[in-house]
């Protein structure tokens, strides 16, 4: 495999520096899942956790970074997740932290961020505007700005679940993973190709927020005007180059799915796998009911990487 940004000796470092708390997720075969989806289905469990997504195993590699080096404070934009995350890694080591998200975003994931401690600051806009209001801020405060998927922390951090899945006893030949800014992606996919190369590496994208999808299938950058989708946790329309560099070395493919199937993958994790979880945790099993005749047969994980939800929408969502 060509070199990517990622190094697999630091990523199993990261393990001794994360918070235990965020390791050794459950994996396990769902085998309720299979009469709906022709395959045999893993699951990744990443919401069982204080933050309940995967990005406090990147958090926690950033802030553990910054405490070392004396800083005490940090700037991030973020859909919901990584502001959690990274309140709540910060606040375990003293630092403060300014989140910057739309107005617009979950209500449960703003205030969720509030009651971790941190500043929230809303722009009217979506997350690329919040993205440039957080440049702006650690400018002029001179702090450090904490952009995830470009931090390589974000990414070996999330790398990590790959470790996991690669050193367990379980048999599988491809690994769904959500695809938005890129992290997990890259992450997950540097260990599969390092340790397992065996498995297919399949991201899993909106086809209201293609703008990564569209980048791996062109090899450059291509970004879009607006995004439309329920996958708040995926919706960038501006990919960064190094990121997209690093997702052509390790993904096999890369497709998008309506928005139907991504709540018909909600509805039948809940159904049939009690998990409550948001849109962009049920892009694997969308991809899942989009394509059967490609995974018939195979055993297939996917990694349920959030579950950070508005009620309401999610009562609309599934019908329940």
């Amino acid at each position: 495999m060509q070199e990517t940004r990622l190094d697999t000796a630091r990523i199993r470092a990261a393990r001794r520096v994360i918070d235990p708390v965020f390791l050794d997720t459950p994996l396990y075969r769902c085998e309720a899942l299979e009469p709906d989806l022709g395959c045999a289905v893993s699951i990744k469990l990443e919401t069982a956790n204080p933050v309940r997504s995967f990005k406090a195993r990147g958090t926690e590699l950033v802030t553990s970074l910054l405490a070392d080096v004396g800083s005490r404070a940090a700037v991030c934009a973020s859909a919901g997740n990584l502001g959690q995350a990274l309140a709540w890694s910060a606040r375990g080591r003293g630092l403060d932290v300014t989140v910057v998200a739309s107005r617009h975003a979950t209500a449960a994931k703003l205030d969720r961020i509030r009651a971790l401690g941190a500043r929230l600051e809303l722009v009217d806009g979506d997350h690329e505007l919040a993205r440039e209001r957080a440049a702006a801020i650690a400018l002029q405060d001179g702090i450090r700005l904490v952009e995830d998927s470009l931090d390589i922390e974000t990414c070996e951090g999330a790398a990590t679940i790959g470790l996991e899945l690669a050193e367990a006893r379980s048999s599988f030949d491809a690994v769904l993973i959500a695809l938005g800014g890129g992290a997990l992606a890259t992450g997950v996919g540097h260990v599969m190709k390092a340790l397992a190369p065996g498995v297919e590496v399949i991201c899993v994208q909106p086809v209201g927020a293609p703008a990564m999808t569209r980048s791996w299938r062109q090899g450059r950058v291509v970004t879009t005007e607006f995004t439309d989708t329920i996958a708040d946790g995926v919706a960038g329309r501006r990919p960064i180059p190094a990121v997209l560099d690093d997702l052509l070395l390790v993904a096999d493919d890369a497709v998008l799915v309506r928005e139907a199937s991504i709540v018909a993958g909600m509805r039948l994790l809940l159904d049939r796998a009690g998990l409550v979880v948001e849109p962009s945790a049920a892009l694997g099993l969308a991809a899942l009911l989009e394509d059967r005749d490609r995974f018939a047969g195979r055993h297939v994980v996917t990694i349920v990487c959030g579950s950070n939800v508005d009620k309401e929408a999610y009562r609309r969502w599934v019908g329940h």
